[in-house]
Order: structure tokens, then sequence, then C-alpha cells
């Protein structure tokens, strides 16, 4: 008899939609390694940080890029009142429309292969963390660490991790009592150990690495 049980990879992807969830994934945590009770005793509660997905939040991803949160900020608000978060008028605008919201050459390119791509942001809502990471990181301007925090904050995927983010590296430094600060590959198989919450534990390394770096300051 042919079994209709359903393969694991069937199984419904836990996404992270409220504050419960990242709680109940802390808790998971915390019950899993004595090192992430201490921390989470230590940063209290985790935030949610849900934003929205779409190309407006892969165009301020692409805007961030090396500059400065204020100038981020700056940038994306002029792009938005020129109507440049809508792909159909970035297709058609003029270089030079975009160089005044204070797009930089490259930029300006990054954002035109996004409107192009086609990209079909429903579908991706649906979609697993390594499909969503493949679609987005064809896009030029946008690389793995992009698309993994794009999965986490703008879809709430559940089990997705950035292990090339420093400050998430540093956290496990830290938190893990590491000779020294883990490379990409290291952590991301350090972090296996924490599915199916690794976004949480991003969370809480993040929360972590902020609580020690204001304390007693980053060497």
């Amino acid at each position: 008899m042919t079994s209709t049980a359903p393969s694991p990879s069937s199984a419904p992807m836990r996404r992270i939609e409220t504050e419960a969830d990242v709680a109940e994934g802390a808790a998971w945590l915390a019950a899993r390694d004595p090192r992430f009770a201490v921390a989470l005793e230590t940063v209290g509660p985790l935030p949610l940080r849900r934003r929205e997905d779409g190309f407006r939040a892969l165009l301020g991803a692409i805007v961030s890029q090396q500059v400065s949160v204020a100038s981020a900020n700056a940038i994306v608000a002029r792009c938005e009142a020129g109507g440049l978060h809508d792909p159909a008028i970035v297709v058609a605008a003029e270089d030079e429309v975009m160089r005044e919201a204070g797009l930089s050459r490259q930029k300006i390119r990054y954002i035109r292969a996004l409107a192009a791509a086609g990209i079909d942001y429903d579908r991706l809502r649906k979609a697993s963390t390594e499909e969503v990471v493949a679609t987005l990181t064809e896009v030029p301007g946008i690389g793995r660490w992009t698309a993994e925090i794009y999965a986490m904050f703008s879809l709430g995927h559940a089990d997705v991790f950035a292990p090339n983010d420093l400050a998430l590296q540093e956290g496990a430094r830290l938190l893990l009592d590491l000779p020294e600060r883990p490379k990409e590959r290291a952590l991301r198989e350090i972090a296996e150990a924490w599915s199916p919450w690794r976004a949480v534990a991003a969370r809480l390394l993040w929360a972590y690495y902020a609580h020690v770096k204001t304390r007693e300051g980053i060497r």
C-alpha cells in the first residue's frame, strides 16, 4: 500500500507573525541551551521586528547599503516622494530624476534591475527560504545577507539566519565564549542547532550584542 503521509518538505513553514511567536521561540532556545536562557534574562523580551515586503522593502535595502541610517531614510523619503517606490515608474524614470533623489550610479543600476526583474512578491510570500534567497540573489545588488534578512523580517520566516552579519558573529562570540569571531560558514553550522527557531536566535544575539556593547563597549 502506498503511504499517503505528507513528506517533511510539505509541512507548513513556521512564521513569526506576533510577539507571542517570538516568545515561543525564545523559550524553546532557552530550554535547549542555558546560555540562551541567561541572555534572555539579561535582555528581556525580544522585539517582533516585522517589516513590509515587496519592491519598496528591497528598494530600502539597496539604498541602505554603505550609507548611514539617516542618509538612507532621507534618500528613501525622496524616492517615495518621486514615486520611485513603484517599479513601473522606476523603469520609465530618467537617470537624472533618480540622481536627484540621492541615488548613486551603481544604486540606480541595482534599482532598475530590481524593477525590471518582475519578481512575483505574492509567490515569494509562500516560498521556502531557499526559494526566496535564490530568487532575490539573481538581482544585481542583492546578496545572500539581504535576501536572508528579507525572509526573516519581511516574510516572517522563523528558521532563517544571516551568518554573514557582523553583529551576529560578534554576538555569538560573546554569548558562546568563542576564542574569535566565527566566520560565515562556521556560524551557519553553529546555528543549525537552533533550528527551527534560528530567526529568534538571531534576534537574541543582536539584542545581547547591543546590551554588551552599551554596557562595556566592543573592541
